[in-house]
């Protein structure tokens, strides 16, 4: 792979991971679509970034949860498609002029709001259960 190419996936996965950063604190940033673009970019580009990417203590369970089939968070998804149709009614409105392209916009918002809806809800499990009890000790009486 040619060093320009590199630098450059490198360079977008980056910006990918500090607007999932963003999007821990800013409801509006989705976070999950944002990591799973900067592990997409990182694979292709480095090692060493995916590894840092994916074992990551606040990024790396919602690539894994992603990864498992366990599916994104229903917050994210929301936001993710409040986002996607925002800025893409934005553009098909006062950006785009041909019609053909304001068509466009909108069908691919609708394939991308279709394939998000179809990824399952996480929807995480009870907290376990602590190892030791926290209930006193049962007195046991043996006769001899």
């Amino acid at each position: 792979m040619k060093q320009v190419t590199r630098f450059l996936l490198i360079a977008a996965g980056t910006l990918a991971v500090g607007l999932a950063a963003l999007g821990i604190f800013l409801p509006i940033l989705p976070t999950t679509p944002f990591l799973l673009l900067a592990a997409f970019l990182y694979a292709r580009s480095s090692e060493r970034f995916l590894r840092w990417l994916l074992t990551n203590r606040l990024f790396g369970a919602y690539i894994d949860n992603y990864r498992q089939g366990l599916g994104i968070p229903r917050r994210e998804k929301i936001l993710t498609i409040t986002a996607l149709w925002l800025t893409i009614g934005f553009s098909a409105f006062y950006v785009a002029e041909a019609i053909w392209l304001k068509i466009l916009l909108g069908l691919i918002a609708v394939g991308v709001t279709v394939h998000l809806t179809r990824i399952p809800t996480y929807r995480p499990g009870p907290a376990p259960r602590p190892l030791v009890s926290t209930e006193p000790p049962i007195e046991l009486e043996f006769d001899l």
